[in-house]
């Protein structure tokens, strides 16, 4: 059964299954992730509870943390695995690859997959660097003396000052929106859920998708940055 098992897992149509299923899961915490950010719009301190109270999940955080880690390097495993087999099967020709047309829904979100999930990893590594492991000041913890949190709303408004984060971090936030454009219509189709009646909603909902996870992100540095972190949507 084992060896049935991981020969199937490592067959071409068992790792685009896999991608699939870790393609969800990362969505799945982009939509959570993206929730949590604006909260950067709500209460003076939500978001710095929001961050607060995952810190206070101990030990079931950093489980989290790795299967997230595991997931999304995975991903990325596996989506450079089919991109190399694809190009070893057809070598010639292959940088003058046309679209199939709408059935494959070979578009340059789907063309550029790559190159914006390679982005996306090293933008992951800065993102991590600078926020998880940024300096932040502490400050108490409201209804509960003498403990303290980190300011991580300030820590984030205090980023989005510099233009370079700021608009590096806005160019990667498109990247992400053309990566989810054609990630989420393979992900329903690598888990066989690929109809021809329903294939063409579900690209369009993978688009609506994806503009919205993108814009949703891409909102929160430039407003920051515009408003010189003092805007009115911004309570303190």
């Amino acid at each position: 059964m084992m060896p049935s098992f991981l020969k199937a897992i490592k067959s071409q149509v068992g790792r685009k299954y896999i991608t699939g299923i870790t393609g969800m899961g990362l969505m799945i915490f982009i939509i959570e992730h993206l929730y949590g950010n604006l909260l950067l719009f709500a209460d003076s301190q939500a978001f710095n509870m929001y961050t607060y109270d995952l810190e206070q999940m101990g030990w079931l955080l950093y489980v989290a943390e790795a299967g997230l880690a595991l997931f999304f390097i995975y991903h990325i495993y596996l989506g450079i695995s089919i991109y190399l087999n694809r190009r070893k099967a057809r070598p010639k020709g292959y940088s003058k690859y046309k679209s199939q047309g709408k059935p494959s829904h070979q578009t340059i979100s789907a063309k550029t997959m790559i190159f914006t999930g390679i982005v996306l990893l090293i933008f992951l590594v800065i993102h991590l660097n600078t926020f998880k492991f940024g300096n932040t000041k502490m400050i108490p913890v409201p209804g509960h003396p003498g403990q303290q949190m980190q300011d991580m709303k300030s820590l984030v408004i205090n980023t989005f000052q510099s233009p370079l984060y700021t608009f590096s971090y806005a160019l990667v936030m498109i990247l992400l929106g053309f990566h989810l454009g054609h990630g989420f219509w393979s992900a329903f189709t690598s888990l066989s859920m690929k109809h021809k009646k329903f294939s063409k909603f579900i690209y369009t909902v993978g688009v609506i998708f994806a503009v919205v996870m993108a814009v949703g992100f891409l909102f929160i540095p430039v407003y920051i940055y515009a408003t010189g972190g003092h805007g009115a949507l911004i309570s303190y």
